[in-house]
């Protein structure tokens, strides 16, 4: 076979061999481009449709660096809350910031609101944007039990807030001079107000219509950082939430909170009245348990709890003392107000309703009286039990006494001695118990001197 036809044929196979292999290059590029795109089109998104509290803080927290790990394009913080604990919402917004993932915050669904709290965490978002029909702002600082701060005080307190939201909008092209009115002047905008204000970058009427709106956008992260969203086919991932955030969000609300409480401690109490009973107390432990992690997340009022302490001392005190329903009059009013007072905010969906004050403490009087009627009836019926408990029964002469024999009661036979002749199975009563002897006289003669009297 001549050298150049050798040399031709192996050109051929190593063109043949290159072009297969820049084929597979070519598909898997395209493979890890679809792959890049769909990861980049991740959301990951977590609601906000509650008081702001600690746990709200840790919520976000895992929500942001879960969007981080798996390299979304965006997480969506979803807000419906009418505000919260300002420490929180410092927390949330330092969060929002160190992001390495861009956050848009949208105020939704329609009719909802990103108030106080909310506000700020609306602003500190890369993207805000609200949903048709919603509103935002009222955020100036009020004291935490609704009571009035002094002039020094207030004008720290607002001055710093007005610092903050001043930052916030300044860093994301926002306007400065009203976000510091909803502090000062406790301005609220509805969604097309705002954005006409300049206070929020979009208004959507659905979440797929945000999306659209995102596709191609260039935002400016906090440290100057340009970057564009790419939103064309997003996926989005719902943030679930851990067994605990799970658990602590669902009794936070310091209604339940303190139904959990208050009822653990019923628990517990029937325990102590009866013991033995065991699952009262397993019970009512568990609750107690329950009830202190809700309201460790809440900022309390001492002297409330101190009053709750207090109703439950008296409700104790009333079971071991007679004194005709003071005690639990005054036990129920102290956890009444006890219950009212316990958490300091000025949001009434931090607060206990007096309705649930009074479910709490109802029971508890209830429960109490039944048991101080137990205790007096008790104490007024006749001993039962020893030698007093055989004063007045009635036996049976199992001999003749005249004046000593056998008589036969409560199931036994005893020595017996009458004050008059008894015939063999005649009725008997008992007058006194002396060691194995009981004294006895005809039961006829009780009812002769009932019926002179």
């Amino acid at each position: 076979m001549p050298p150049d036809f050798v040399t031709r044929r192996a050109r051929r196979c190593y063109i043949d061999v290159a072009l297969r292999f820049r084929s597979s290059l070519a598909v898997f590029a395209v493979a890890l481009a679809a792959v890049a795109s769909a990861r980049a089109q991740k959301v990951v998104a977590v609601d906000v449709d509650g008081v702001v509290h600690p746990v709200t803080v840790e919520i976000i927290s895992r929500a942001l660096e879960e969007g981080a790990q798996q390299g979304a394009a965006i997480a969506l913080i979803r807000l419906n809350t009418p505000g919260g604990l300002s420490e929180a919402t410092r927390q949330i917004i330092e969060k929002i910031v160190a992001s390495p993932v861009p956050v848009v915050t949208f105020v939704t669904p329609s009719g909802g609101r990103a108030a106080s709290a909310g506000f700020f965490i609306l602003e500190a978002g890369d993207v805000a944007a609200m949903a048709a029909g919603t509103n935002t702002g009222a955020a100036t600082p009020v004291m935490l039990g609704g009571g009035e701060m002094d002039p020094v005080m207030r004008n720290k307190v607002q001055n710093d807030a007005a610092a903050s939201i001043r930052s916030l909008a300044a860093k994301r092209g926002r306007n400065v001079t009203l976000a510091e009115k909803t502090v000062l002047e406790a301005k609220s905008f509805t969604d097309k107000e705002a954005l006409d204000a300049k206070l929020i970058d979009l208004i959507a009427p659905s979440q797929a219509n945000l999306f659209r709106q995102l596709d191609g956008r260039e935002v400016t992260r906090f440290d100057g950082r340009k970057q564009t969203l790419h939103l064309s086919a997003p996926e989005v991932v719902e943030y679930q939430k851990t067994l605990r955030e799970r658990i602590i969000s669902a009794v936070a609300d310091p209604n339940i909170a303190l139904v959990l409480l208050i009822f653990g401690a019923l628990g517990i109490y029937v325990e102590f009245s009866s013991p033995g009973l065991i699952a009262p107390g397993v019970l009512g432990a568990i609750l107690v348990l329950l009830g202190l992690s809700a309201l460790s997340v809440l900022p309390i009022n001492w002297g409330a709890a101190a009053l709750i302490v207090l109703a439950l001392v008296l409700f104790v005190l009333e079971a071991k003392f007679a004194t005709h329903g003071v005690l639990t009059a005054g036990g129920t009013v102290a956890m009444v107000l006890g219950a009212m007072l316990l958490v300091e905010s000025p949001l009434p969906e931090m607060r206990v309703h007096f309705a649930t004050a009074l479910a709490v403490a109802l029971p508890f009087a209830l429960v109490t009286s039944f048991l101080l009627t137990l205790a007096i009836r008790a104490r007024r019926s006749k001993v039962r039990t020893g030698a007093r408990g055989m004063i007045d029964e009635i036996g049976l002469a199992y001999t003749p006494l005249a004046p000593s024999g056998k008589i036969f009661i409560h199931g036994e036979y005893w020595n017996a001695v009458s004050s008059a002749p008894v015939e063999t199975g005649a009725q008997v009563r008992v007058t006194e118990v002396e060691g194995l002897t009981l004294k006895v006289e005809p039961a006829s003669l009780k009812g002769d001197s009932d019926g002179h009297k």
